[in-house]
């Protein structure tokens, strides 16, 4: 091949570009590789706090940008934008013409772009497959694009087992652990104090962050669990409680109007922002007595920091668990016993070790590296590779 490697990142929301950062930065100091970003989905929309701006805040400069997420969070509007994703970033791809095309998680969005890619003839690389979340539909999505991707950057063993299973050869399974992990090492976070400057916010009083997202999955009222948590949060009037704007699936709305009423009604306590950026989320992450709701960050994030954290309701069903993660049902009673359970002097003595099962910083370096040296040749050609035994038929 002449000429640097072509490799294209792309980036629909600000939680997947927190993820994917320093694999960019990998890349753009790479000599050998042309690193181009496609900045699409909920980064572009003034709601959901223009997050493109972090991009070129952090050098990521000239990005991409392509519009496609229509203004609505019902299911037929994430059907549709995804339509329109698809037409969108086949376009896209004809200009930029990658070797490779980087996607993360598993979102619609990421699902359109696979899908352009696909029959754009571009190899995928799909970091965070294999990994199961029963209470949203990411998990259709994300097997989706696992089936259509060609390299595969899973967290853990078990994740990649799982990839393994639908079929790929594990001599495309990179097991690289959690790349949020990358940002702990890599990014200065904040002291106590500077981070109350930032905030605005009085953090002498046990500080809980909440982020609630909507429940795609067998829930009659995807929004519906966010009242029970605030409920809850009506037992706690001597701490400081920092909500996180939700995202925009379907009930995404309808949980920030609930958010935005909650605030409004305890300003003394409470404070509400649509995006923290990276760098003060993870700092509020480390400085937080708890960190409650049902993001993936509760899972992932938060127990790397040695917080302690109440997952409420089933949107985190299936995900490996630390053992400073307490589940919860959507029950106000529940989540109150539960944070006070999460407050106390043992079972903060167990977050503050920082166990994880999701590995060591260091894999975006890898994954970096990955994408910039393995043979391009052949790489489009997908075999199914069948496991020791062959193929058992039911009779």
């Amino acid at each position: 091949m002449n000429g640097r490697r072509r490799i294209c990142v792309f980036t629909a929301t600000r939680a997947e570009y927190g993820l994917l950062r320093w694999v960019m930065q990998d890349l753009k100091d790479d000599p050998s590789v042309e690193l181009q970003v496609l900045v699409s989905g909920s980064h572009l929309s003034p709601q959901f706090g223009d997050t493109w701006k972090s991009l070129t805040e952090d050098g990521f400069d000239p990005i991409l940008k392509v519009e496609m997420l229509l203004d609505s969070d019902s299911a037929v509007g994430a059907a549709t934008s995804m339509g329109l994703g698809v037409m969108k970033y086949a376009d896209a791809l004809v200009s930029l013409r990658p070797h490779l095309v980087v996607v993360l998680g598993d979102r619609y969005e990421v699902l359109a772009m696979a899908a352009a890619a696909t029959c754009m003839g571009v190899p995928i690389a799909h970091i965070h497959g294999g990994e199961a979340t029963e209470g949203a539909i990411d998990d259709s999505l994300r097997n989706a694009v696992t089936a259509l991707a060609h390299l595969h950057f899973p967290t853990a063993a078990e994740y990649a087992g799982r990839i393994r299973q639908m079929g790929v050869a594990p001599e495309r399974i990179f097991q690289v652990g959690a790349p949020a992990l990358d940002n702990l090492q890599r990014l200065a976070l904040l002291d106590r104090d500077l981070l109350a400057v930032e905030l605005g916010m009085d953090l002498n009083a046990p500080l809980l962050m909440v982020t609630y997202h909507p429940v795609s999955v067998n829930h009659d009222d995807p929004a519906g669990g966010i009242d029970v948590l605030l409920q809850a949060l009506e037992h706690f009037p001597d701490t400081r409680i920092l909500l996180s704007g939700a995202n925009q699936d379907a009930g995404g709305r309808a949980i920030n109007a609930r958010l935005e009423a909650f605030a409004a009604r305890n300003p003394r306590h409470i404070r509400l922002v649509t995006s923290l950026g990276s760098r003060r989320y993870l700092s509020v992450l480390k400085h937080a007595a708890v960190v409650l709701g049902n993001s993936s960050s509760g899972i992932i994030e938060a127990p790397a920091c040695g917080t302690a954290v109440v997952n409420v309701g089933p949107r985190q069903n299936g995900r490996l668990r630390a053992a400073s993660v307490i589940d919860c049902a959507e029950d106000a009673e529940a989540v109150i016993t539960a944070i006070k359970r999460a407050m106390s002097d043992e079972f903060q003595a167990v977050a503050k070790l920082g166990q994880t099962p999701y590995g060591q910083p260091g894999g975006c370096s890898v994954i970096a590296q990955t994408l910039a040296t393995i043979p391009l040749d052949g790489l489009g050609i997908k075999k199914f590779h069948d496991l020791p035994g062959g193929i058992a038929w039911m009779s």
